[in-house]
Formats: structure tokens, C-alpha cells, sequence
């Protein structure tokens, strides 16, 4: 019996009981279909929080502060050191999160740092508003994560880094409001930003926007190119004395987009040795990816012991198959039939079973599951801009199949031992 015939009669005998099989497919459908969704809830999961990522931060930029020393419970407050710099309110982490301010003098040590190719002070920017034409003014925030990110756009381009004009990316929650016909419209168009100096004097910026940009996880502020940010903050600083030290609570660091793992963590190894503290976005939002990954094994887990049950159940359709056949078995192997091929047709007609289970499973997994994810894009998850809830990869779907008929194949080995261990007169003597 040629390879061929054994699968065409494989999944002919599959048929023979039409109701045993049925609901053995039904047993791995479940579970083929719960391991495809979950695997699609980790997917669009995951492939949103990696475009949240860029939206905050480059792969080759790092955050850089000057970290407190903590003291001991009961040490009491530590020494004044004059030339440690005072503490900034980071606004990040618990109430009262401090840092030591950075100066120039610092910025310039961080790019002197081996492998730093580039570092500019993360400033604060407040404007007081955003205007376009005549159509009113709007309070306007400016992203803090404004350096380097590779934005998740709706319309329009990234910055030119090379640039030395007054670039602006808008939210777009801001398109509506400041009057623009639609995103693509407003690309192009000029605004106009306020913002206050220190003894009161309001200055005018007029800026270009050059692109549109979807809200992410940690605000819907604008972002700036250099140069805005930097005239924004000169502004601000207008009327203060010449003496006035300038600090901040961190700076961007740039190094290469090619290092490895290890190469980043040499640079941050180099960074403590110096008095700084690195992180990159990865370092900081990849928790939520563990969370996220953590959530879905334990769903998979689930969805395996279904699987592993519906094992149970093509054990069983096979040897009450086995049984029934004994004497077909006995005239299969007193033609000359080996027990080799005996073996392979029972254990094809089981991962035929299971092939078919994931079969039905994954499409209707990819099909439910499309219209959910759409439905709830479009209402629940709307403010979630380029959140597909349930995404299915080929290659998770792939691996689906993989796992299922790799149960069925180890479901059927003691079934299908049994046939081709049968002697063939005792076979064909069966009653």
C-alpha cells in the first residue's frame, strides 16, 4: 500500500462512524479554538504595546537622571553637598519621586560617555495656547517623550532631524478642534503657540505641522521637533537673571541603532560608573509586555488541557476502531501488509482527526474574531487609536496545527501498536 492509500483510506475510515468522530472533533475543536484566540489576544496585544513604544521613545535613545542616594530608615537626611545640584519632582512614579537636577555641565559628561553619540536635556515646556487662523485658542501640552520617537501617525510625516525650522506633530483630537477640514488637511498648515516668560510677556511661535498623530498609552500631547522645543523653552526663560542656573530632570541620550543587548547594557554599566542612571522605553513599558505574555500562557494552559482531553477521545475512537476491525486488520496483514504500515494508516487517520478539529477551530476562531476585534475597535476600544484586540499571525496559527496533530499523533501511538502487533490468524478468527 502506497502512501497515498493509506492516507485516502485514513480518512475514509475516519468516516465509517460519522457520530464518534464528530464528537471527537468537537473535543479538539474547542480546544484549537480557544489556543487561536488566546494566541491572537497575545499578538494584537503585544503589537500595540510595541507601537506604543515607539510613540514614546526611540530603540536608540535612553533616558538619563542623577538618582538620589537613598539612606537608611532612621539615618536622618543626608549631608548638603553643594556641588550635588538640587532635587526635581521627576512627575513619574510615586508621590514625591525626586531626582538631582542635571546642569550643562552634566549633559556634557553623559555625551562624553563611551558609546552616547548624542545628548540633549530633556526640557519642560508649558505654552500657554494653540491657535490656528482665526478659529480660538486651546490650551496646548507638549509630550515630555518628545526626543527621537518614531511617531504612530494618521496623517502626514515623522520629523526632519535635520531640520532647524518649527516642527509640530497634533494629537488628533486637536484636528476638529482647532478648525482643519480633516488630518491630511491640517498637514502643512501653520499654528501659532503662546507662551508665557518669567516676568509675564507672552511670545508668539508660529510652527509647521507636519503630522497627525494617534493618542497613545501615556497622553494625547503634541510632540516638537528641536528647535520648537528649544525656542519654546528660551522663551519661557526670557526675563530671567544671567546667573540663573538652568537644571533638569533628565536628558535624552542617543547611541547606536545596531547595539546589541549586551552593548546597551555596557552603556548603562558606564553611565552608573559615572553617576548617572540609564533606561531605555523598552526597559520601562516592557513589564507590561511580561504581564501581558504571563496572562496568555496561563490561557494557553488552559486551552492545552482541553486539547489533551480531546486526546483521551481519539484514543478511545481508535481502539473501539481497532476493535472493530480486528478481522480486516487479520486479512490486511495475511496479504503481506506490514505492521509498519498497519501503524501508519491509524496513526494518519488520528492526525487527520486532529487536522480537522484545528481546521474548523482556527476558522472559526478567525472569523468570530474578526468581527469582534472590528466591533470593538470601532466602540468600546475607540479611544485606543490602531488597537486590533485579536490579531492572528500565520505563524501562530501554524503553530495551532502543529500542536494539535502532534496530540492526536501521540494519542494514537497505543492504538495504533495495538493493530500492528495483532496476529493475523487470531485477527481473522475474531468473532
Amino acid at each position: 500500500m502506497r502512501t497515498t492509500d493509506i492516507v485516502t483510506t485514513a480518512i475514509g475510515n475516519s468516516f465509517r462512524s460519522r457520530l464518534r468522530t464528530t464528537l471527537t472533533v468537537l473535543a479538539i475543536f474547542i480546544g484549537a479554538f480557544t489556543l487561536t484566540t488566546t494566541n491572537a489576544l497575545g499578538t494584537g496585544v503585544n503589537e500595540y504595546i510595541d507601537t506604543q513604544i515607539t510613540s514614546i521613545g526611540a530603540p536608540d535613545v535612553m533616558n538619563v537622571s542623577k538618582p538620589t542616594q537613598a539612606s537608611d530608615a532612621g539615618d536622618g537626611p543626608a549631608p548638603y553637598d553643594p556641588d550635588a545640584g538640587s532635587e526635581i519632582d521627576t512627575n513619574a512614579g510615586p508621590p514625591g519621586t525626586t531626582v538631582l537636577a542635571l546642569s550643562d555641565a552634566d549633559i556634557d559628561e553623559i555625551r562624553a560617555v563611551e558609546g552616547i553619540t548624542d545628548a540633549q536635556p530633556l526640557v519642560s515646556v508649558r505654552p500657554d495656547f494653540v491657535e490656528w487662523q482665526d478659529n480660538g485658542r486651546f490650551q496646548l501640552s507638549i509630550s515630555p517623550f518628545s526626543s527621537g520617537v518614531t511617531l504612530d501617525l494618521a496623517a502626514g510625516s515623522g520629523f526632519d532631524r535635520a531640520s532647524t525650522g518649527f516642527e509640530i506633530v497634533l494629537p488628533t483630537t486637536y484636528v476638529d478642534t482647532l478648525g482643519f477640514a480633516s488630518e491630511t488637511a491640517a498637514v502643512g498648515e501653520s499654528v501659532r503657540i503662546g507662551v508665557t516668560d518669567a516676568v509675564g510677556e507672552q511670545h508668539l511661535i508660529d510652527a509647521t505641522v507636519v503630522g497627525i498623530q494617534n493618542p497613545t498609552l501615556v497622553g494625547t500631547g503634541a510632540s516638537t521637533n528641536t528647535a520648537l522645543t528649544t525656542a519654546l523653552f528660551d522663551a519661557q526663560r526670557t526675563g530671567l537673571p544671567e546667573q540663573a542656573s538652568t537644571d533638569y530632570a533628565s536628558a535624552t541620550a542617543r547611541f547606536d541603532a545596531g547595539a546589541s543587548d549586551e552593548e546597551i547594557q555596557a552603556i548603562k554599566d558606564r553611565l552608573v560608573d559615572a553617576g548617572f542612571a540609564g533606561t531605555t522605553v523598552a526597559d520601562q513599558i516592557g513589564t507590561f509586555q511580561s504581564v501581558v505574555d504571563g496572562i496568555i500562557l496561563v490561557l494557553n494552559a488552559f486551552a492545552v488541557i482541553a486539547l489533551i482531553a480531546a486526546g483521551f477521545g481519539i484514543i478511545n475512537t481508535l481502539l473501539m476502531s481497532v476493535q472493530e476491525r480486528t478481522r480486516e486488520i487479520g486479512l490486511m496483514k495475511a496479504m503481506g501488509m506490514s505492521g509498519a504500515r498497519i501503524f501508519a494508516l491509524f496513526s494518519t487517520e488520528a492526525v487527520f482527526i486532529g487536522f480537522l478539529g484545528s481546521a474548523i477551530g482556527a476558522g472559526v476562531a478567525i472569523a468570530v474574531g474578526s468581527v469582534v476585534s472590528s466591533v470593538l475597535a470601532d466602540g468600546f476600544l475607540s479611544g485606543l487609536a490602531g488597537l486590533q484586540i485579536l490579531t492572528f499571525a500565520p505563524a501562530s496559527i501554524a503553530s495551532v496545527f502543529a500542536l494539535v496533530m502532534g496530540i492526536a499523533f501521540l494519542a494514537s501511538t497505543l492504538p495504533a501498536s495495538r493493530a500492528a502487533r495483532q496476529s493475523p490468524i487470531d485477527s481473522l478468527r475474531y468473532e
